[in-house]
């Protein structure tokens, strides 16, 4: 096992960093820096920068406009990306519904959809989980009855995320209603989100922002054409998808970001006249977080490692997913600490010592309490490793 780049990935790293240092607009940098809520012109507006540059799409195939990259060299990317401050790819679009075009999609789905998605031309969110129906996917009663050449849908999908900016909307659906095996019978379909009868209704959340929606089907019809797969095997599709997700959200580039912002900000913070980093108990929570992501980094590049010979891993990538949410959430526990009172505030504030730090940190609190939870809850993450990979 290599746990070290080589020669051409470290080379490859130094000229992602020079060019994202050229080429992230600097008021989005100082957006994703400040905690700031990033615009649907602000999202679109990299995704059309990388995209220029040939970089948005870095696991798709070459002749679908990939790059080609290596597992290293697109893990490269990733963390280096979060460290500039560079603002994130909305990944519905290039990440998951692409995903699963080129898995299980027809010709003529790829050659509709793909170019769109690659260009920022359509905007995508995710219809997956529903009132009583989130961990427990399976249980979804959103309804797609087939009549001719078109399906009728009738439901709701809640926690959709920038709902409010999509133009496209891939769903679960059921389309057999008197299976047994709630898995079965379950579709999955893309829908305009123009179509009639679609009404987005905005969730405001405990940090005052609108990021995610629900989303009313009241007799929305939906061409058969836009179908993946199978009619009724929606349900493998979605395990697929999931798998994407997941790989994504240890999220150790922007821990370490975060990181090395709170320590600075540790270093300037005077608690009884001495700096709060040289506090013994401060300074021990800091160190245990600290030594918990070394080791999340060492696992995925572990899994690196694995992909680098095999081409896959196996469900042993939920390990990314909880330890990687926990420590996303105790840097926003310490952070709060050290801004003391000035955490409270919802507007943005400025300290002593930071030319460009200015935090909603209270607002970013609150927000990140969700990272536990989403694509797939950490303790139904537990029980997938221990089943699939521990065998108990």
């Amino acid at each position: 096992m290599d746990l070290n780049y080589s020669a051409e990935e470290l080379a490859f790293r130094d000229e992602v960093r020079g060019w994202l240092d050229a080429n992230i607009p600097a008021d989005l940098r100082t957006k994703v820096l400040n905690y700031e809520e990033l615009a649907k012109d602000d999202l679109v507006r990299w995704h059309k920068i990388l995209a220029k540059k040939g970089w948005v799409a870095p696991s798709w195939p070459t002749e679908w406009g990939g790059t080609g990259w290596t597992a290293v060299q697109r893990y490269i990317w990733e963390e280096e990306t979060a460290l500039a401050g560079a603002p994130p790819i909305a990944p519905f679009g290039p990440t998951m519904c692409a995903s699963v075009l080129l898995r299980f999609g027809s010709d003529a789905q790829k050659k509709r959809f793909l170019p769109r998605i690659y260009n920022c031309d359509d905007f995508w969110c995710q219809g997956y989980s529903e009132p009583g129906s989130g961990s427990d996917l399976a249980s979804l009663k959103t309804r797609a009855e087939r009549r001719g050449d078109h399906y009728v849908v009738n439901g709701q999908k809640i926690w959709t995320t920038l709902g409010h900016y999509g133009d496209w909307i891939f769903c679960l659906v059921r389309t057999d209603f008197d299976t047994a095996k709630r898995q079965d019978g379950i579709s999955f379909l893309l829908i305009d989100m123009n179509t009639p009868g679609i009404t987005v209704r905005p969730l405001t959340l405990l940090d005052e922002g609108h990021e995610v929606n629900e989303v009313f089907f009241d007799d929305v019809k939906v061409p058969v054409e836009n179908l993946v797969f199978e009619e009724n095997k929606g349900w493998t599709v979605a395990k697929y998808l999931l798998g994407h997700e997941r790989l994504g959200t240890g999220r150790i580039g922007g821990s370490k970001r975060e990181l090395a912002k709170l320590k600075a900000m540790a270093a300037q913070t005077l608690v009884g006249g001495k700096p709060l980093l040289e506090d013994v108990r401060f300074r021990d929570r800091l160190s245990r977080v600290e030594i918990e992501l070394m080791a999340l980094e060492i696992t995925n590049l572990r899994f690196l490692d694995e992909m680098r010979r095999t081409g896959n891993i196996g469900p042993e990538v939920s390990m990314l997913k909880i330890k990687g949410t926990e420590i996303q959430q105790a840097l926003t526990e310490l952070t709060m600490q050290v801004a003391g009172p000035g955490a409270q505030a919802f507007k943005p504030i400025a300290y002593d010592g930071f030319d460009a730090f200015t935090a909603s940190l209270a607002a970013r609190y609150f927000n990140f309490r969700k990272t536990s939870i989403y694509a797939g809850s950490n303790e139904i993450q537990r029980n997938i490793y221990s089943k699939m990979a521990l065998g108990l």
